[in-house]
């Protein structure tokens, strides 16, 4: 006579599974613990990493405009603005060489000059500039020594009209005015603006009417802007520029020192 086997399945209790859990629970706690201080170290060093990176990289395109300026047109408004006149090259004209060439006269209103050497680039609305000092009766900004664009051929730029320009440069040097360029720290929004492409008018700190702007940087807490014009015997200016950034309560500040040409 066979005996039958009974198999008996044993599963868990209600006990079983909720030390199970809480086991499991405190474990868990324990290498959220551990993890935490890695987790928050490495968000606030990529927060503080983006925040360096903005404003490095604002104060360099600053840096690179301003390196372009012509010559004595740096002007800070208070300490927050900063304008100046982008040049895009320049050359050296032909003066006082009588005959028959095409001179830059100064005595009488002129429309053209000869180009001595290779034509610089040119677009319409340009401007030609002819040494510029920033000073009353040679300021760019007031057009007393600006003329417009209209043509080049044969190597001679044609005004748009006739110009008489205050002063001749000892050089024989003009310069090509692209544009007025603006940079706005407004602490009100936290933004940086770059503004250009609006008509040239003296510096003042305000939003200009017209032209273009694009947003440099954000969160911006504190913003200065400061021009020596006469570092290196009135032949170099330098502007230093202080830029703070502040996200969830932590700041970072770069400051940044840029050599100007004030040579005309």
């Amino acid at each position: 006579m066979m005996v039958g086997m009974h198999n008996f399945i044993r599963g868990f209790t209600l006990v079983e599974m909720l030390v199970v859990i809480v086991i499991t629970g405190v474990i868990s706690g324990m290498v959220a613990m551990f993890i935490r201080a890695p987790i928050h170290g490495y968000v606030d060093s990529a927060r503080r990493a983006e925040m360096t990176d903005i404003a490095d990289t604002a104060l360099r395109r600053i840096g690179r405009d301003l390196r372009l300026a012509l010559p004595n047109s740096v002007r800070v408004s208070g300490t927050n603005t900063i304008d100046f006149l982008a040049t895009t090259g320049g050359g050296r004209y032909r003066a006082g060489a009588g005959g028959a060439n095409n001179d830059l006269d100064f005595s009488v209103a002129d429309t053209s000059f000869e180009v001595i050497g290779s034509m610089p680039i040119l677009t319409a609305g340009d401007q030609i500039v002819v040494y510029n000092l920033s000073i009353p009766g040679a300021d760019a900004y007031l057009n007393e020594n600006r003329a417009t664009y209209s043509s080049n051929a044969g190597g001679v730029i044609v005004f748009l009209g006739s110009k008489k320009f205050p002063f001749e440069s000892p050089m024989r040097r003009f310069q090509v005015v692209h544009e007025q360029v603006r940079y706005i720290c407004d602490l009100t929004t936290g933004n940086l603006m770059r503004y250009w492409g609006f008509p040239v008018q003296p510096p003042v700190a305000m939003v200009p009417m017209g032209g273009r702007s694009a947003l440099l940087a954000s969160h911006v807490s504190a913003c200065s802007f400061n021009y020596d014009s006469n570092v290196v015997a009135q032949r170099y200016g330098l502007v230093t520029i202080n830029l703070s950034i502040t996200e969830n309560g932590e700041t970072i500040t770069l400051y940044n020192a840029i050599h100007v040409s004030n040579v005309p």
